[in-house]
């Protein structure tokens, strides 16, 4: 393996010193050079048949370029599996309207089960048999079958997993299988070479290989909940690649495939990965422990609104502004109070919810850290030592909002900012989403960050109260139908609420 890394490596400086050769030939204007006493001399001219050395050079640069790829492909492809899941549902389907009860009598609800099939990947990262792959790729799944570049297949044990940072662990009964060495992605370049590797839309495309460049560092996805540190890339991403390998031209594990954005479900360019040192360090807990310890600073948090900004006299709205905080918290203990403003946290800029969920979720419990907040227009440091993230917890993200655990969202009564933000009108009425949660049920419905939601089976929603209302009122197994609006157009939305 070393030996080949080693191949991989004096490839790439092969390229770099042919592109810089060229660079230094064409700026001072260095003229092509051949042997002049060669019995037989290379033809140039427009009509000479024959490639010229400035042509066999940028050839030699091409080639060197695709060896380079095509030897990590090589290596790395072996170790990225194709993760196959079964998940069973049951679905409750609504009795009929009384009309049909009229000629047929009362009908009671009825319950049909069917398998639902799931396709994602995964990478080898330990030679016996542990793999890292995405929380949503095996969620909820009765059956797991890992199958091999080389076609054998092995059912998966879960090992660990963690929602917030959407990675799991899982492991097969096997030894010595190839691996994908882990890198340290916190040493990537934006504007840097990679490939992304997996098994998207069907598994007869499995171990598809695509290339591009790291086109952002730690990124934060509107519309995802929990701990972000995502590398943005244009490498495809197609749904299936999730829990895949993203690797450097080391063929180093760099990042694990999660996401894209798109208007259409397929890949627009915009893909995501959660970063190798954030998977490495739960990996590592869950091996370890068992489970991922965080810290937790226990308050309810949500964006600055312009009004808020103007209020405090602030020259923008970055930062956090601390609606409610939990009893007996590590905030309350040490001063923190409502109505703060988190500005930063230790030396970084806190600029959204989902930074300071980040920040702090990459805490461990006991850590102290220095809050910067803003506090009756003036600024003041205030130290916390962290507590630990509670397993039944799930952070808000403002006041006027209710999160609702069963669906994976967060939704917000609609304020003159927010008509303003998403271009709606004074006669729209509805809650807003602003969070929806990774692998949640509103995530798998097809539900956005945004979507203004009108009426739920029929009943309008006009504020939280009322949708949490509405929620309640189903029962696990029924039809849910949510009448909603995006980019000015009404839309209807239908799922059905999972049993626990």
């Amino acid at each position: 393996m070393s030996q080949h890394k080693s191949s991989l490596f004096s490839a790439t400086l092969v390229f770099a010193g042919i592109i810089v050769g060229l660079i230094l030939a064409a700026g001072f204007g260095i003229p092509n050079i051949s042997n002049a006493d060669s019995p037989n001399p290379p033809k140039t001219g427009e009509n000479s048949g024959q490639p010229n050395q400035s042509t066999n050079s940028n050839l030699n640069m091409v080639y060197a370029l695709s060896n380079a790829f095509a030897d990590v492909a090589e290596s790395v492809n072996p170790a990225v599996v194709t993760i196959s899941t079964e998940t069973t549902v049951r679905q409750r389907v609504p009795r009929m309207p009384s009309f049909f009860e009229d000629f047929f009598g009362p009908q009671g609800d009825r319950e049909r089960e069917f398998k639902s099939q799931g396709l994602g990947s995964g990478v080898i990262v330990q030679s016996n048999g542990v793999i890292l792959t995405n929380n949503h790729v095996i969620r909820d799944a009765d059956d797991i079958i890992v199958q091999l570049m080389d076609g054998r297949e092995f059912p998966g044990k879960v090992t660990g997993t963690d929602p917030r940072s959407d990675i799991a662990v899982i492991q097969i009964d096997a030894d010595n299988l190839p691996i994908v060495p882990i890198g340290n992605s916190d040493n990537l370049r934006v504007g840097e070479w990679v490939l992304a590797v997996g098994s998207p839309l069907s598994p007869e495309y499995n171990h598809t290989v695509t290339s591009g460049i790291i086109s952002a560092k730690g990124r934060q996805v509107s519309g995802l909940t929990g701990v972000q540190d995502f590398l943005q890339t244009d490498a495809a991403i197609n749904p299936g690649n999730s829990g895949g390998a993203l690797v450097n031209l080391r063929g180093e594990l760099v990042g694990i495939n999660t996401a894209i954005a798109s208007r259409t479900g397929q890949n627009s360019g915009i893909g995501f990965a959660i970063s190798s040192n954030l998977a490495k360090d739960v990996m590592q807990d869950i091996l370890e422990d068992g489970k991922v310890s965080r810290g937790w600073l226990g308050v309810q948090i949500g964006p600055v609104s312009k009004e808020v900004a103007e209020m405090y006299n602030m020259k923008n709205d970055d930062g956090v502004l601390i609606r409610s905080i939990e009893k007996n918290s590590p905030a309350e203990k040490d001063g923190v109070e409502p109505g703060d403003i988190i500005l930063g946290v230790d030396d970084n800029t806190v600029k959204s919810p989902t930074e300071l969920s980040s920040v702090i979720g990459s805490k461990n419990p006991g850590d102290k850290v220095t809050l910067k907040l803003l506090r009756d227009g003036k600024e003041k440091s205030v130290k916390v030592e962290l507590g630990e993230f509670p397993d039944e917890l799930v952070a808000g993200n403002s006041s006027n909002s209710n999160e609702i655990e069963d669906l994976g969202l967060t939704v917000q009564d609609l304020t003159n900012s927010l008509r303003s933000e998403y271009g709606l009108s004074d006669s729209d009425y509805g809650v807003i989403i602003q969070g929806i949660a990774q692998g949640g049920v509103a995530e798998r419905a097809g539900l956005e960050r945004g979507d203004l939601i009108m009426r739920i089976n029929r009943s309008r929603i006009t504020n939280t109260g009322e949708f949490a209302a509405a929620i309640k009122e189903i029962e696990p197994g029924d039809a849910v139908l949510l009448q909603i609006k995006r980019d000015g157009r009404r839309q209807i939305i239908d799922f059905v609420l999972p049993r626990e």
